[in-house]
């Protein structure tokens, strides 16, 4: 395993972190088995990784508990990085739709992030939180100005209640609005082989002022690590079911052309010793700008094969040939 610094924290962590969104269920992630979750876990601690992501709004505080159980015991080996922002025990804050059932509100409030931290501190069991991210950047009506949410993120970090402050979701301009407002560490983003319309703007922003960067969805939720076959039909409660209506490169076609493309790997997935997945992470930890990638994670498998890309790296000719293949794949059809 590779660590890298979360930004100017202070801190390390692995560039391999796990992503904890399944683990916490509700109507994307239907039936996790907390067993195996914690199991999960364990076995990828136990191959290198550190960093854990999670926050209060994955399973409405289901995933927080679980990560707590998982890291008891073993709390001076894991960088815990958790969330602000999803508000849903009453009104404040602006309208952000139903989730699971419950109603719940964008709320980048010093009020509602002191009662957040403390609640997330009760549920990882934790005296404090090694990155806390605003989940999602503020909107109207109660666009809580980025100074006044940044104020609060430093006085939490004065009290010892949290060691870094990050962001999640925003946009160039937002993320430079944070960095002017206190001590910003790290970006949460979206990027992938499939989607790389961040490397025109935060990426290099990231790397030129040392913000760390934490990338999900990396693996397009499996379609990056092989496995999706033209075969593969997924369950009626799995969002993926229709997700070609959404994320077009589910479609049989498109899988097609991935696949095709995977196979002409072959070659370096033999010379490296790994899987199509871990060739992927390792891609997206080489670029300019990219410190961390986020794998989620349900099985003992998942944990150990995800950390086995930590201590992949690629030659600069072979991350230059992906790239290649990328831009001849071109757009989904």
């Amino acid at each position: 395993m590779r660590y890298r610094p979360l930004g100017t924290s202070g801190i390390d962590s692995s560039i391999v972190g796990l992503g904890t969104a399944a683990i916490g269920g509700g109507d994307t992630f239907a039936g996790p088995d907390d067993r195996e979750s914690v199991k999960a876990i364990h076995a990828a601690l136990d191959c290198g990784v550190t960093l854990i992501d999670t926050a209060p709004s994955y399973g409405w505080g289901h995933s927080e508990e679980v990560v707590g159980k998982a890291i008891r015991g073993r709390r001076d080996r894991v960088v815990v990085a958790t969330k602000c922002g999803v508000w849903w025990e009453d009104e404040r804050g602006s309208y952000n739709g139903v989730k699971d059932g419950r109603e719940n509100y964008v709320s980048l409030r010093p009020d509602t992030i002191t009662i957040e931290v403390e609640n997330s501190l009760r549920r990882l069991g934790v005296d404090h939180i090694d990155l806390l991210q605003c989940h999602k950047p503020a909107k109207p009506p109660e666009d809580t100005p980025i100074p006044e949410t940044m104020g609060c993120l430093m006085d939490l970090k004065d009290q010892g209640k949290i060691r870094a402050i990050g962001v999640s979701n925003v946009s160039l301009d937002q993320l430079d609005a944070y960095r002017e407002a206190g001590d910003l560490a790290s970006d949460q983003f979206r990027y992938s082989m499939l989607l790389r319309d961040r490397e025109a703007d935060i990426l290099p922003y990231c790397a030129e002022h040392n913000i760390a960067t934490l990338t999900y969805w990396s693996l397009e939720q499996g379609l990056l690590t092989g496995k999706v076959g033209l075969d593969r039909v997924f369950r009626e409660d799995d969002f993926r079911g229709t997700a070609g209506e959404w994320l077009p490169w589910f479609r049989l076609e498109n899988r097609q052309r991935l696949l095709d493309m995977f196979a002409g790997w072959t070659d370096l997935t033999e010379k490296h010793g790994c899987t199509i997945a871990q060739l992927t992470v390792a891609w997206t930890a080489a670029q300019t700008g990219a410190t961390h990638v986020l794998c989620g994670v349900r099985t003992v498998e998942q944990g150990i094969q995800n950390a086995g890309a930590g201590a992949l790296e690629l030659e600069a000719d072979e991350i230059q040939r992906v790239r290649d293949d990328l831009v001849a794949l071109g757009d989904p059809v």
